[in-house]
């Protein structure tokens, strides 16, 4: 029960965090508004070293942190590439399923496959991820060519590898994963920055939003490595990605924006599957 107590808490979390960062990167771009949450994040990451001090963790900490958080900002570029140049009714959700599959996958190899109920919810789970990702017009999303799918395929690994290896990290430590899975996320991202020549800038009018998602986006890691550290791999990610659903609620209940009839029928299977999860 703890493990989809702290898996629908980062669900909740990374949605509204999403939700505030789609305001923001309305003010000052996406590659903007992500580089200053994740910054912001690893500051106060940083600042509770002395606070919490947990001992430092072995080099496969270090190895496992650092490619996590490398892997999970390059799914962001993806996504945001896939968006740009392909259809999004396609990348958001494609870049999903395969960012849960991912860790199931691993997690039968490793841990055993989980009971008829839970694979059960699984399977409605990843329904109500494919649904949740569409929006208005997009109830029948389809590809016009086979290559549209290499963009968010490529995102969806990098979502999916950043599931599985920081958890497989915090089996060993807590902040420390959080801190260095920060560090090699901000440190790629201002890479990418730098070689795609992408001006950073900030607003006034920008950082709350700015502040809300890096507190939210941080908190969601930490509320994931918790659901990890409790249970299944599987289950955490699984309960994680059901995000859309948050942000998609938010948008109807503040941006007044109308929830289509696919992301309704998305937000009633992930009800029916976290149901069937804990029974």
């Amino acid at each position: 029960m703890l493990s989809i107590l702290f898996g629908l808490l980062a669900a909740v979390s990374w949605g509204t965090g999403d939700f505030a960062g789609g305001l923001s990167s309305r003010q000052i771009g996406a590659y903007s508004a992500v580089f200053f949450a994740e910054v912001i994040g690893l500051v106060c990451l940083i600042a509770s070293v002395p606070i919490v001090r947990e001992p430092l963790p072995p080099l496969n900490v270090w190895v496992f942190s650092l490619a996590a958080g490398g892997l999970g900002v390059l799914g962001l570029v993806f996504l945001y590439q896939a968006m740009t140049v392909g259809q999004m009714s396609i990348a958001a959700p494609v870049s999903a399923l395969l960012a849960v599959a991912l860790p199931i996958l691993i997690a039968a190899f490793t841990e055993g496959l989980p009971g008829a109920f839970q694979l059960s919810g699984f399977g409605f789970a990843l329904a109500a991820v494919w649904l949740v990702s569409q929006k208005d017009g997009d109830e029948r999303p389809h590809l016009e060519r086979l290559s549209d799918l290499r963009l968010p395929l490529f995102a969806g690994l990098g979502f999916g590898l950043f599931f599985v290896l920081i958890n497989q990290a915090s089996t060993q430590a807590t902040l420390w994963p959080l801190l260095l899975s920060r560090t090699g996320g901000v440190l790629t991202l201002l890479v990418i920055i730098l070689i795609r020549r992408s001006p950073i800038r900030m607003v006034r009018k920008a950082l709350p939003y700015v502040l809300v998602n890096a507190v939210l986006d941080l908190s969601a890691n930490l509320f994931y490595i918790f659901a990890g550290q409790a249970g299944r791999m599987d289950v955490a990610a699984v309960l994680s990605s059901l995000y859309p659903g948050g942000t998609a609620i938010l948008a109807w209940l503040i941006l007044k924006e109308r929830i289509s009839r696919a992301q309704t029928l998305g937000i009633l299977s992930a009800l029916v599957a976290i149901a069937l999860m804990t029974i």
